[in-house]
């Protein structure tokens, strides 16, 4: 019995240190979605399919807990992110926070692999709703543009098949991480001096 209690803590005391290690860490992946279109399928596939490959995707349902402050959670996990993945979907542009989110990319400079779903990117617009502060119009209408201009995927759910889109998503996610880290390293890289014959 005492032998017992000794392994539970120390397994307790095990997944406590994992659990820390796994919270301080951003995200490698910020995937930026209106949930009422494409949480319950492209992104929750997405979500999970990159977590299989051991990389750490931030979706909100599944990576905030009770408690959490919204906006800075979020804004945080955008700011320590290497990747965004922005899912555009027919009600996006509805939502303040999507749009939010995307401002914030956009502004941090991050890399933004746009996913077209169910909708083409000269379909997508900033709406005046009531829903956006008018003063942040402007910068949601840039971020919309600037995402719009970028060469991303299309997905008609009509016709095509998730699986093919959430791997070409996860390839092309793994294909920009190891690029960033490839031009992290070649800054950090000393220069070799010319020889002077």
């Amino acid at each position: 019995m005492h032998r017992s209690s000794a392994i539970n803590f120390h397994r307790n005391l095990f997944l406590q240190t994992q659990l820390a290690k796994r919270v301080t860490k951003p995200c490698d992946v910020f995937l930026n979605h209106r949930g009422v279109d494409t949480k319950r399928t492209i992104v929750s596939l997405l979500y999970d399919h990159l977590s299989l490959l051991n990389l750490r995707p931030f979706l909100d349902n599944k990576t905030m807990k009770p408690g959490d402050k919204l906006f800075d959670k979020i804004d945080s996990a955008i700011m320590g992110c290497k990747v965004g993945v922005a899912v555009f979907s027919p009600r996006y542009c509805d939502s303040y926070f999507c749009l939010h989110e995307l401002a914030l990319f956009m502004e941090s400079k991050k890399k933004v692999i746009p996913i077209f779903c169910d909708i083409k990117p000269s379909q997508l617009r900033v709406v005046e709703n009531g829903q956006c502060p008018p003063e942040k119009l402007p910068k949601f209408r840039l971020a919309l543009e600037q995402a719009k201009n970028t060469v991303g995927l299309t997905f008609d759910s009509s016709k095509g098949n998730l699986a093919d889109v959430v791997t070409s998503a996860a390839n092309i996610v793994i294909n920009s991480l190891i690029e960033i880290e490839n031009e992290k390293h070649s800054m950090h890289r000393p220069k070799t001096p010319f020889l002077a014959n």
